[in-house]
């Protein structure tokens, strides 16, 4: 019995499956940790949804800020970005059963000094407190205004998180550290505008990764495929899994127990990751 955690499919769907053969994996006793960003980018988002939602309990999935852009398209009155490849999913007859899987998965997946989300952790924060931070969104997003919830989730204010805040700042907050952090600085104030490699950090600003914690969890997040998925000064038990598949590089998985990485190489043409 096995767990692998895999870095962002972004509708790389021939690559997971690739990948899922590479590893022999066995959907009658193996599990899947999907680290979020399962749409998008690339050429068949609907076949990822549907694969995700068909393996039932052995996939368990974070939303990632594609993930996002999806539900906010589908159910939030936003309109698809220029260079989205969401059309088919738009369209799909079993579109609401999908959506309703997506919309339902957390921002956090906690087991015991194991945390994946999507974007990474603010040093600010502990296990247990994201984790209930996270099921703040899921609230939302599950109840009955969730589509007003989703109509007011873009914005990058605020870009600190303060215990005090409330409403929609506090959710938007919750939701842009775990699925759009990038670079932050001393205080934990996101930046919103680089998204290259370590070199693109603003002044004053370092990766999350960079700073110290009180504890010691193994933290695994995606989202940051410039990365490659290395982490250089990590100051933390980190692994970064978008290697990007959707750019030309390729797909990841980690088994969990060992560490040990297995990949499969991109069928995308190459690019730079956003």
């Amino acid at each position: 019995m096995s767990t692998y955690a895999i870095g962002d499919l972004h509708g790389c769907y021939d690559e997971w499956m690739a990948l899922l053969d590479k590893l022999n994996f066995n959907p009658a006793q193996d599990t899947l940790w999907l680290v979020g960003d399962l749409v998008n980018r690339g050429p068949d988002s609907l076949a990822c949804l549907r694969e995700a939602e068909r393996l039932g309990s052995r996939v368990r999935c974070v939303l990632g800020n594609h993930d996002f852009h999806l539900l906010v398209a589908a159910r939030g009155g936003g309109k698809v970005k220029k260079h989205a490849s969401l059309e088919a999913v738009l369209a799909a007859p079993d579109r609401e059963r999908l959506l309703d899987w997506l919309q339902s998965q957390p921002l956090a997946l906690h087991e015991g000094n194991r945390l994946m989300t999507h974007a990474g952790l603010l040093p600010q924060w502990d296990l247990a407190q994201v984790a209930s931070l996270s099921g703040e969104v899921q609230a939302a997003l599950m109840s009955e205004t969730s589509g007003r919830f989703l109509n007011q989730l873009y914005g990058n204010h605020p870009a600190q998180w303060d215990s005090a805040l409330d409403g929609m700042d506090r959710l938007r907050c919750i939701v842009n550290v775990l699925t759009r952090m990038r670079f932050i600085d001393a205080a934990g104030r996101l930046d919103f505008d680089a998204n290259q490699g370590l070199e693109s950090a603003p002044p004053g600003f370092a990766p999350w990764f960079q700073f110290p914690r009180d504890d010691d969890p193994q933290l695994v997040f995606g989202h940051w495929a410039a990365l490659g998925g290395e982490t250089p000064g990590a100051r933390v038990r980190v692994d970064a899994l978008d290697t990007g598949c959707a750019w030309g590089g390729k797909l990841t998985a980690l088994d969990l127990a060992t560490g040990e990485r297995t990949s499969v190489p991109s069928h995308q043409s190459q690019g730079s990751p956003p």
